[in-house]
């Protein structure tokens, strides 16, 4: 689940919340005030609390327990939900295989220094279009175009676009061989990665 699913959900849950202390402690507050007109003076304080709750305590209760589904969410928030860099809403989907292979690092050392695996990173940011072309090229630096699109399941023009747009971000460059490309890492991935 991504986070801005999650933050929705939770903003749901928590207005839902909301609207319904606020539509109990408006219904306490009509029953007390109707009570004390047809009782008069003869009411006290104590004869109140025997007709029922005293408005504010649902009030109390309804920010009590906003402030505690907030505090849990906010402390769980991070391990609940994936981050979704782009912005988009669109669910992030990471291939963990190829890069637990590629990468042998503990989670906790990855954890403290994201730079220190920058390949895994890059991928993290981009969107998925352009994640699936750079990632084989990362595992197989010198892929073919026709390699890619066979890899991609992108049409031959998709693949094209999506490597000149990668080429111009300096994120690879390609060399031409016959009539199609080889597709390299760029020079500063390569050594990021290497570092």
């Amino acid at each position: 689940m991504n986070r801005r699913r999650a933050d929705t959900v939770v903003g749901a849950v928590v207005a839902v919340v909301l609207l319904a202390g606020g539509t109990l402690s408006w219904r306490a507050y009509r029953q007390r005030r109707e009570l004390e007109q047809s009782m008069g003076s003869m009411m006290d304080s104590s004869m109140g609390t025997m007709h029922g709750p005293d408005p504010l305590s649902y009030v109390f209760g309804t920010v009590l327990l906003v402030a505690v589904i907030v505090a849990g969410y906010a402390l769980v928030r991070a391990e609940v939900t994936d981050p979704d860099p782009a912005g988009d809403g669109a669910d992030v989907d990471v291939d963990t295989t190829s890069s637990a292979a590629s990468a042998p690092m503990d989670e906790a050392e990855s954890s403290i220094n994201p730079e220190s695996n920058p390949q895994s990173r890059v991928l993290d940011l981009l969107p998925d279009d352009e994640r699936r072309i750079l990632e084989p090229v990362l595992d197989s630096p010198g892929i073919t175009q026709i390699e890619l699109r066979d890899r991609s399941d992108f049409s031959k023009s998709k693949v094209s676009q999506t490597v000149s747009s990668l080429e111009e971000r300096g994120l690879l460059y390609r060399e031409p061989q016959g009539r199609t490309y080889r597709v390299y890492p760029s020079d500063d991935l390569q050594r990021q990665s290497g570092a």
